[in-house]
């Protein structure tokens, strides 16, 4: 039965990370009455804003996933997105670099498998290359991306938000979701509250973008009896600042390790270097930096005096942490992004989104997207 009733909204987007105010940018910007109910009491307070602030080229993912086609059209379309909104950022392209004959035979297929998903401007190096455009990097073959880049996370969502709310949107704070249900009159219910207040809204449309809290809310959420939503790891990775110079101009990875692509080496946007993220499997949201009597530190420098030898004692120093949502155990193969339209929990009109992590940011415009599009399916 549909309603003869007006929504509140026509579409209501639970998560203000970056994922779920491009969401809300691309269905404000086609019209729709837009909300976007955010639990903290700031945009982009999570995964976010806890990144390495990298636009993936696409080098890493299976062909065919959401991760390697929303990587690739998502970074097309990021770039294009940050000069037109003038939205700081960076295309200082990335080093891929092997320090035995066997980490080279991984970088075959990792460029294999980056020319299936359409990156095709890569190029291998070897180590006269390497140290013609990195000198401190030791290393016997190298993989050049081109197109890999950093951007202003905080910047970008700024933007997105601007969007939103110069297209009649909202953007509500310091709101948490406690019940989400379908009404027979085919809306969606969401019962919110602020501090000590409880209120309850109306959507025609429900984008659930909820980033580490999908876990919690996914089970909450209307669903046909055939359907259960995935359940939620957490990968916390740390991150440790160079203290000193400044002697890299480019990004610099080592081959991918299980959970990760290894300890590697970014830059921000004022050149300043950081090392991480590691993998750390935890059991609840926890940002803490567990610098555990110094074996942390200690398992930072020897991994990254594989590829850079000269890293001076003392020069690591904690920086922050980020948490990676995930819907593979640990030890399991990563699994591709899980976002669940009508035809696979059976209700009409809902998108959840679970375990976007690395490279949401990147693919943050092509999943919002995909994700109205795939609202649309019945």
């Amino acid at each position: 039965m549909t309603s003869s009733l007006a929504p509140d909204a026509e579409t209501l987007v639970i998560g203000g990370g970056v994922v779920g105010l491009a969401i809300a940018a691309e269905c404000a910007i086609a019209g729709q009455e837009t909300y976007v109910i955010e639990r903290n009491n700031a945009i982009g307070q999570e995964i976010s804003s806890r990144s390495s602030e990298v636009i993936h080229a696409g080098l890493y993912y299976p062909a065919q996933s959401l991760k390697a086609r929303l990587c690739v059209e998502g970074r097309q379309r990021l770039y294009a997105y940050a000069k037109d909104r003038n939205v700081a950022f960076r295309k200082l392209g990335k080093l891929v670099v092997a320090t035995s004959p066997t980490e080279a035979e991984t970088l075959n297929k990792i460029a294999e498998k980056a020319k299936i998903n359409g990156v095709d401007d890569i190029r291998f190096m070897d180590a006269a290359d390497i140290h013609a455009l990195e000198p401190e990097i030791a290393a016997v073959k190298g993989l050049f991306s081109p197109s890999t880049g950093i951007i202003d996370s905080h910047g970008l969502m700024q933007a997105l938000e601007t969007d939103v709310t110069d297209h009649r949107g909202t953007v509500v704070l310091g709101t948490a979701v406690r019940h989400v249900r379908r009404r027979p009159d085919d809306l969606f219910e969401i019962e919110m509250s602020t501090g000590c207040e409880i209120a309850n809204v109306t959507a025609r449309n429900l984008y659930v973008a909820a980033g580490l809290g999908m876990g919690e809310l996914g089970p909450r959420l209307p669903r046909a009896a055939a359907y259960t939503p995935p359940p939620l790891y957490f990968a916390r990775g740390h991150y440790f600042a160079l203290r000193g110079g400044r002697p890299f101009k480019r990004l610099v990875y080592p081959v991918p390790v299980e959970g990760g692509l290894g300890t590697h080496l970014t830059l921000d946007l004022e050149g300043n270097v950081r090392f991480g993220p590691d993998v750390q499997w935890i059991d609840r949201v926890d940002h803490a930096f567990e610098e555990d009597n110094g074996l942390r530190l200690r398992q930072f420098e020897q991994s990254i005096r594989r590829y850079w030898p000269s890293l001076p004692d003392g020069a690591l120093t904690p920086d922050y942490t980020g948490i990676r949502p995930k819907t593979s155990r640990q030890g399991e193969p990563a699994r591709d992004f899980e976002i669940h339209g009508p035809k696979d929990h059976g209700i009409p009109g809902l998108v959840a989104l679970y375990g976007i992590e690395s490279p949401g940011l990147t693919s943050c415009l092509a999943i919002a997207k995909y994700c109205v599009t795939l609202a649309r399916e019945c």
